[in-house]
């Protein structure tokens, strides 16, 4: 259980760090130009969509920096939590837009952020 939660964590923070770092640096015009994945970001203003980067990449070091280093482990499964709200409004916004199948995608991220949350505040708590 312990190897699949440090799989998972390490696949989410690779995805939410570039995704993050991807918001936080290309403007806006750019990312709704790739394509319907991206188009979301008609819905919000600039600033919105760089404050959900920085989100996304404080999630990613959440997930991983205070297990590897021992320091406040509880906030692994903060992060998770956090980043399993991101992707909740996602959701949201993918079901209001009738992007079915996109919405699909961040329905999966959220059930992976559930189970690192779950996990690490339970079976597998680095604190218990």
């Amino acid at each position: 259980m312990n190897l699949a939660l440090w799989i998972v964590t390490g696949l989410l923070a690779t995805a939410y760090l570039f995704g993050g770092i991807g918001k936080l640096t290309v403007p806006k015009e750019r990312i709704a130009a790739f394509g319907p994945s991206g188009r979301w970001v008609e819905d919000f203003g600039g600033g919105t969509v760089k404050t959900i980067g920085a989100f996304e990449v404080l999630g990613a070091a959440g997930l991983i920096l205070p297990a590897v280093l021992g320091v406040a482990p509880v906030l692994v499964p903060l992060a998770a939590t956090g980043l399993a709200l991101i992707m909740a409004g996602a959701a949201v916004v993918r079901l209001r837009r009738h992007e079915t199948k996109l919405m699909l995608v961040d329905l999966v991220y959220l059930a992976l952020a559930v189970f690192v949350a779950w996990g690490r505040f339970g079976p597998e708590s680095f604190t218990g």
